[in-house]
């Protein structure tokens, strides 16, 4: 077979290996011998979403050019990712989205449950995002998703949201879970971008002042009360 320069990027390292790994274990249980070169990389293939090798490599390779070598293979390396310095600003968020945004704390959990339809709307945007699309949840797997992403306790509205505004698909009798392939419009863009930014940043940076007239005041107390002690 002759050797063609292959780059990918894995990503998510963790589904990789499980689905790696259950194919190998499929094959040794069927008492089929260890695979091949050719079946190896087939695996590799399809353990990153893909048909097969031939897949993957469509999937990966730069447009033919027609001045290009007969020979030529190259396939681009992935994008290194951008200096902080150098990333595009974030989308100006609308109201809505701000609110949005106010509904999760640092760490990017949902801290209540939004009163106004057009923010619990777009804060299901962000529960949609940690999803994966290329694979099938049980309900458990889906709640120990959701439980991990809020403060307040009820994985089982959150999980039914998501349901009802079609970003998530399930079985009548619940025993499987599907990521929709819905596409977020311009606002949910923003939200999840400034989302994404602030689970991102460093911690001092996380803190959100607050001004409030108590705040300010409970401050100043603070500050003249005598030492302890």
């Amino acid at each position: 077979m002759r050797r063609l320069p292959l780059s990918f990027v894995v990503p998510d390292a963790s589904l990789f290996a499980k689905s790696l790994g259950q194919s190998l274990k499929s094959r040794h249980a069927a008492g089929s011998p260890p695979p091949g070169h050719v079946e190896l990389l087939n695996l590799l293939a399809r353990a990153l979403g893909h048909r097969n090798l031939q897949s993957l490599q469509a999937a990966t390779a730069r447009p033919h050019r027609p001045d290009a070598p007969a020979t030529a293979t190259a396939v681009p390396l992935p994008a290194a990712p951008l200096a902080a310095e150098d990333r595009p600003p974030p989308a100006a968020l609308s109201d809505n989205a701000r609110k949005a945004l106010g509904q999760f704390d640092s760490r990017g959990r949902l801290l209540r449950w939004p009163v106004k339809y057009s923010v619990q709307a777009l804060a299901m945007w962000v529960l949609w995002s940690l999803f994966d699309g290329r694979r099938v949840y049980t309900e458990a797997e889906v709640n120990q998703i959701l439980r991990a992403a809020n403060t307040f306790g009820d994985h089982v509205t959150l999980r039914r949201e998501l349901v009802n505004h079609r970003l998530l698909t399930r079985k009548s009798d619940c025993s499987a879970y599907r990521k929709l392939p819905a596409r977020p419009d311009a606002e949910a863009r923003a939200l999840l971008q400034a989302w994404r930014q602030r689970r991102r940043a460093p911690t001092g940076q996380r803190v959100e002042r607050d001004d409030s007239p108590r705040r300010q005041a409970a401050a100043r107390a603070a500050a003249a009360a005598p030492p302890a002690g």
